[in-house]
């Protein structure tokens, strides 16, 4: 018979057992946790849009949508819009520059700094998945009774809000 470790699963089961001490912290009671597992779905079920037919990535996605609603940033103004790391922005600037849907323009008065827009190829991309991104949205948010809605939006910003001070204070400084 094989060793069995407690709180994992079994070899007659693949479900994990609960641990019979007292757990502080339970995972799916945890808000952080549930607001991870709720983006972490959206983001894989919203990227069926651009996967496959645009062979673009979540952070990929992110910078066009952004520079389709905003038309010319910095990559650095695109990563405090998403909240995406500098690398992560930098990456997708990169892909997407390379697959011709961005153009960089050289900040004359700060040479280390770019402006980044869409190319008409990336624009018509962007104008071709906006609407399904739109519909998505709706289809997704039915899930929230009419009533209940608008209790949603405003609780959800006031946890974003309270979320950016947490945030900063986590923050490790760049090395």
């Amino acid at each position: 018979m094989a060793t069995q470790i407690k709180g994992q699963p079994t070899a007659e089961t693949s479900e994990p057992r609960r641990s019979n001490r007292h757990a502080p912290l339970r995972l799916d009671d945890f808000l952080p946790y549930q607001l991870n597992v709720a983006a972490s779905l959206v983001s894989q079920a919203l990227s069926r849009l651009y996967v496959e037919r645009y062979g673009i990535g979540v952070p990929e996605w992110r910078v066009l949508v952004t520079l389709g609603e905003f038309e010319t940033m910095t990559g650095k103004a695109v990563g405090e819009h998403t909240h995406m790391h500098k690398t992560k922005v930098s990456r997708a600037v990169a892909q997407l520059e390379k697959n011709k849907l961005l153009a960089r323009r050289v900040n004359r008065s700060d040479l280390r700094e770019s402006f980044l827009s869409l190319t008409p190829e990336g624009r018509a991309i962007y104008d071709e998945l906006a609407p399904g991104a739109v519909a998505f949205a709706r289809e997704l948010i039915e899930a929230i009774d009419p009533a209940d809605r608008d209790a949603f939006a405003r609780a959800l910003q006031q946890l974003i809000r309270r979320s950016k001070p947490l945030a900063a204070e986590a923050e490790i400084p760049d090395s």
